[in-house]
């Protein structure tokens, strides 16, 4: 099977009430560790590539590895994402070099312009065999090159999901119901505290979610910043020499509930990198004589893998679905 776009993925995870995970990758650890759990589960799954990604490990070694991947992996539809792009030129570049989907994020300009860009990106993506998924409403967090700090971030605003659609042509449209890129989603003022001192963090806008699906009524619909932060990696990171106060992360119970919804693809970055900077601290601490890499990117990249599969069963409910 060769890469496939996103389109029969959405249209069958939103007729069957789950979700299609996309993982970014930046290594080859990280592509096998994501392909391994989704190809043995039987689920469809979105490689995703920011523009930070492609200058880290340059976009021809980074497609080669995904095409290595689909290889591998014959039996699930595996799609090529390009996450946030920021420009017409980069998302024809990665269109160009063999992307099956571009994030076009004109979010943080006004309407009007964020149409325009949007525009300019469908037609040529579709013009090349490729779809887009655009944005309206902006996430607070840090991805990458993605900064916006916390009281800035606007929610979308249903009234406007469907002009933006009609007008634009994308093929999936991200926004902001309260989730946050990055492990510090929330201030602690922003949250509460539970009996054992934990941040508790503020439950997602599911009324805005569904002002959005009764303007789009079968349109796919995209949550970034949807990483849960889990506490087990934070704490085994803190334990060996971390320091990560009160990160947090979206609740999965949320997260499952919306990919029963309208939300057809949830964005997971940060808890991979929990993952394996946590497998990694700790293998050091245990193993201060070992320099070979393989020796600790082997149990990184089962943390990521394990991780990968855990999110597909338990938050995504795309096993099996491939």
């Amino acid at each position: 099977m060769a890469l496939v776009t996103t389109k029969e993925m959405f249209e069958k995870a939103y007729n069957g009430g789950y979700a299609i995970g996309a993982f970014n990758v930046n290594n080859m650890e990280i592509v096998q560790g994501i392909t391994e759990a989704a190809g043995e589960l039987k689920s469809p799954v979105i490689l995703q590539v920011s523009k930070g990604a492609r200058a880290y490990a340059n976009h021809t070694y980074l497609v080669k590895l995904v095409e290595a991947a689909v290889a591998e992996n014959p039996d699930i539809p595996i799609a090529l994402h390009l996450d946030h792009g920021d420009s017409f030129e980069l998302c024809k570049s990665c269109i160009d070099g063999g992307f099956t989907s571009v994030m076009i994020d004109a979010s943080s300009k006004p309407f009007e312009e964020n149409i325009a860009l949007t525009k300019q990106v469908v037609e040529y993506a579709h013009a090349h065999g490729a779809v887009v998924e655009a944005e309206l409403g902006t996430l607070a967090g840090v991805e990458d090159e993605v900064s916006v700090e916390a009281g800035h971030e606007s929610y979308t605003r249903p009234e406007e999901v469907e002009e933006f659609v009609d007008r634009t042509g994308c093929d999936s449209l991200a926004i902001a119901i309260g989730t946050s890129h990055g492990a510090y989603k929330f201030t602690a003022a922003q949250c509460t505290r539970n009996e054992k001192g934990i941040l508790v963090p503020p439950p997602l806008r599911f009324d805005v979610l569904k002002g959005c699906i009764e303007k789009l009524p079968g349109f796919p619909i995209v949550l970034h910043g949807s990483s849960s932060v889990p506490q087990e990696f934070v704490k085994i990171i803190n334990e060996n020499g971390g320091k990560m106060p009160d990160a947090i992360g979206i609740p999965e119970d949320q997260l499952r509930e919306a990919a029963k919804l309208a939300v057809c693809k949830i964005n997971i970055d940060s808890d991979i990198r929990l993952a394996m900077t946590a497998v990694i601290r700790q293998y050091f601490n245990e193993h201060p004589d070992h320099f070979d890499p393989r020796q600790y990117l082997k149990p990184a990249r089962q943390a990521v893998k394990d991780m990968v599969a855990h999110k597909i069963v338990n938050v995504l409910g795309s096993d099996g679905k491939a």
